[in-house]
């Protein structure tokens, strides 16, 4: 994948995945924003939360346009190496695949996407989704 984010196909019955790309870092969804938010590099978890709001408020802020995901409601947030089908099964060692609940409403969505350095000490990955008309 060449871009920030991508909608794929997943099985047979024309259903998306939305694929967060780049490199593995620590993601969880906004949903006061409709967006992703990727921990790239920061001191805190403050620090990373109050930079992600500077990048949402800050109209000169440049963004990747990443196509269109249409999602048929409430999703998923889950590392991509872990088969969907095993969400909720114990690892053979112990342990879960983590995962975290999306509270997003079926629809069609604009994906856009940035990766911005803040300052010194904080960089953002922001993956937004924007309600379209059709």
């Amino acid at each position: 994948m060449d871009d920030l984010a991508d909608a794929i196909p997943v099985g047979e019955n024309g259903a998306q995945a939305l694929v967060l790309a780049d490199e593995p870092a620590t993601s969880c969804y906004l949903p006061e924003h409709q967006a992703f938010l990727r921990w790239l590099a920061a001191d805190s978890e403050a620090g990373l939360s109050a930079a992600a709001d500077t990048v949402l408020a800050d109209p000169a802020t440049v963004w990747e346009e990443c196509g269109t995901w249409v999602s048929d409601g409430p999703a998923v947030l889950m590392d991509s190496a872990e088969a969907g089908s095993e969400l909720g099964i114990e690892y053979p060692g112990g342990g879960m695949p983590a995962q975290a609940s999306v509270p997003l409403p079926a629809g069609r969505w604009k994906v856009r996407a940035t990766h911005t350095k803040v300052d010194v000490e904080n960089w953002v990955g922001l993956v937004q989704l924007l309600p379209t008309e059709s």
